[in-house]
């Protein structure tokens, strides 16, 4: 049977894809435009999106597994509502599904709420899921690494309580494995939340010295500054998402990303390695130049 992935040509979705098909599985990806990206020999690819009913149709026949993976946008709920409502349709049980930490708390922070609620439909309507709850992506540093590296500062209002962050990398390889552990079950299997956490919980002023000891030279916090984070961002983002990014920093500021007893030893175990860290993330950027 085959393993439908969405959010395909994305930072963790295509990961997934080249982690599914290095495990043999049978894949079929879901995109807009299958000319912009290329898949490894043998993925499937249909043209449509999550609000595509007949290619969501298409897409669902003959599928076990779906791994359901939405962007941040102005309708991701009606996305996830709709697919779930697809997926069972079409006799689909088992689901992975990427949420984010703290779903079920930050019910300010739009994304956040959406998730959750997608979590409940999860649950009432009777899938067999694992849902994936990643905390803040390592990877979002790319997005600010000349502003460290041209003015040293560092300048994501994280905060003083510490965010487990994750590599990518990681999550994907992650989902993954769990997408195939329950698309290989004689049966399905109950239902379960995994934290997907980083082996460090850091603050604001941690990734700075972080930097400080990669380059050799001063790199400061730049503070907790949710206000001016949403300034900043409204400069290329949406005016509605950029006060999302907001309201997401203020509760990095006020709670947080922490994980909970043995998270970081579950994923190691799943993974049989080390979980990567910020401060290798880090080591990768300096010694690229």
């Amino acid at each position: 049977m085959t393993i439908l992935v969405t959010g395909a040509t994305g930072r963790v979705g295509r990961q997934v894809v080249d982690q599914l098909v290095q495990r043999g599985a049978a894949v079929r990806v879901l995109t807009r435009d299958p000319s912009k990206t290329s898949f490894p020999a043998g993925v499937e690819v249909v043209q449509g999106d999550l609000l595509d009913l007949d290619a969501m149709r298409a897409a669902f026949a003959g599928v076990r597994t779906l791994f359901l993976l939405n962007a941040v946008t102005g309708d991701e709920f009606t996305q996830a509502i709709l697919t779930l409502n697809l997926a069972r349709e079409a006799g689909v049980e088992r689901v992975v599904y990427l949420s984010v930490i703290h779903a079920d708390r930050f019910v300010n922070v739009p994304h956040f709420a959406v998730k959750y609620g997608a979590e409940r439909m999860l649950q009432q309507m009777g899938f067999s899921a694992t849902v994936l709850r990643p905390t803040y992506f390592i990877d979002n540093d790319h997005t600010i690494k000349d502003v460290v590296l041209q003015h040293g500062v560092y300048p994501m209002p994280i905060g003083g309580k510490g965010l487990a962050m994750i590599d990518t990398r990681d999550i994907a390889e992650l989902a993954a494995i769990e997408l195939i552990r329950r698309d290989q079950a004689p049966a399905t299997l109950p239902t379960e939340t995994i934290n997907l956490v980083g082996p460090d919980a850091l603050t604001g002023a941690d990734a700075a010295a972080i930097w400080s000891e990669a380059l050799g030279r001063p790199v400061v916090y730049g503070g907790d500054d949710p206000a001016g984070f949403e300034q900043n961002a409204a400069g290329f983002l949406p005016k509605w998402m950029a006060y999302e990014m907001r309201l997401m920093a203020e509760r990095f500021v006020s709670d947080g990303m922490l994980p909970e007893a043995g998270d970081a030893e579950r994923l190691t175990r799943m993974l049989g390695r080390p979980l990567r860290s910020y401060r290798e993330f880090v080591a990768e950027i300096t010694a690229a130049g």
